[in-house]
């Protein structure tokens, strides 16, 4: 067989041949370039405040924004909106390997003054997630829903942050579980409406308050068909878990250039379960043990590290090397509130870190 197909070459005028012959090396370089640089994962990021007179804690300085942005474009990292990238990973279909998303939460007046003119200079798309009820009411550090219509016409998306802003999965006083459902409920297609009659927007998309969520916030995230996002660091990728999607949060100390370039040049490490699954400790619990198993991929196992908020670097323990299970537990009891452990891991080729971020929340009540 092989004999014959090379006599049907052999009968192929030479020109022709050779056009065959360039178009196959064509095609075939294309296909592998595209692969090579394709991948299932994309960096979110998450502001609050621009400038120096905005809380610290929530706040980056507009020469930070613009070091972030710049060297987004020097790089060439591709920023998509988070929709289309919400989409596409769902679908288990390509995204560039460089893909960023820029979101910022809350909709404050400081985003249209100072973040919205940067980045329509720098035609980049971003999502607000808007707490409705503040810029309902006209509270003063709030945007106006003039101002973000006049945003959506150049490259703004505006989703769901709730209508009240409030600590959403803690029940009131004497509140029944049923009540509790209702009223949260209430609160996030209060928001949904107002979004829908101010600005035109149908979205699935909504931001945790605090990123804090439990298995009952989960469940409702659920029934009211939203793609949830929290506040836990690490790229999000095809097999994330799509109610609580990480962002890597852009404030303070941890919005330096240093930090900034390892976040956005990140991999995500392909945790395939994890266990427990929600971020509240039960009661009595303070040193939680979470249990993972990694799917394989291009990280070196031995290099996992996992550190502990406020604590530095914590135990890493293999259950079973060969089916990749592991467990992290902290030196010592998580604070009150809310903790993460976050976990990275070398590549075998380069100096990327794959990522993974689980959140805590201990409450003690």
């Amino acid at each position: 067989m092989p004999v014959n197909r090379y006599i049907y070459l052999s009968v192929i005028p030479g020109p022709v041949y050779i056009f065959l012959f360039i178009l196959f090396v064509f095609v075939t370089l294309t296909c592998f370039t595209s692969r090579s640089y394709a991948g299932d994962h994309a960096v979110i990021l998450q502001y609050h405040h621009f400038g120096d007179d905005t809380p610290p804690s929530t706040s980056v300085t507009m020469e930070q924004f613009r070091s972030h942005l710049e060297y987004l474009r020097q790089n060439e990292f591709t920023v998509l909106p988070l929709s289309d990238v919400v989409e596409l990973l769902k679908k288990n279909m390509d995204l560039p390997d460089n893909a960023v998303v820029i979101t910022i939460d809350d909709a404050y007046k400081s985003i249209y003054e100072r973040a919205y003119p940067l980045l329509q200079q720098y035609g980049y798309p971003f999502t607000v997630f808007v707490s409705t009820e503040g810029v309902s009411r006209g509270i003063k550090s709030y945007m106006t829903w003039g101002q973000m219509k006049e945003m959506q016409e150049h490259g703004a998306s505006f989703a769901n942050h709730s209508h009240t802003h409030d600590y959403l999965i803690r029940s009131r006083k004497n509140e029944s579980r049923s009540e509790w459902k209702e009223r949260v409920m209430n609160d996030i297609q209060t928001a949904s409406k107002l979004l829908k009659d101010k600005l035109n927007v149908d979205t699935d998309l909504f931001a945790y308050p605090y990123g804090e969520y439990n298995d009952s916030l989960l469940e409702i995230i659920n029934e009211l068909k939203l793609t949830g996002i929290g506040q836990h660091s690490g790229p999000m990728w095809s097999g994330s878990n799509f109610t609580a999607l990480p962002r890597f949060p852009m404030a303070a100390r941890f919005a330096d250039m240093e930090q900034f370039i390892t976040k956005i040049r990140s991999l995500p490490l392909p945790v395939v379960s994890a266990n427990p699954n929600g971020m509240v400790l039960p009661e009595g619990v303070d040193i939680p043990v979470l249990k993972m198993m990694l799917a394989p991929g291009e990280y070196l196992p031995d290099s996992v590290a996992c550190f502990a908020s406020g604590q530095g670097s914590i135990k890493v323990r293999w259950t079973d090397r060969k089916k990749l299970t592991l467990e992290v537990t902290a030196e010592q009891p998580l604070p009150k509130g809310r903790s993460r452990y976050n976990c990275t891991a070398a590549h075998k080729r380069g100096s990327r870190f794959f990522w993974y971020s689980h959140p805590w929340i201990r409450t003690d009540n």
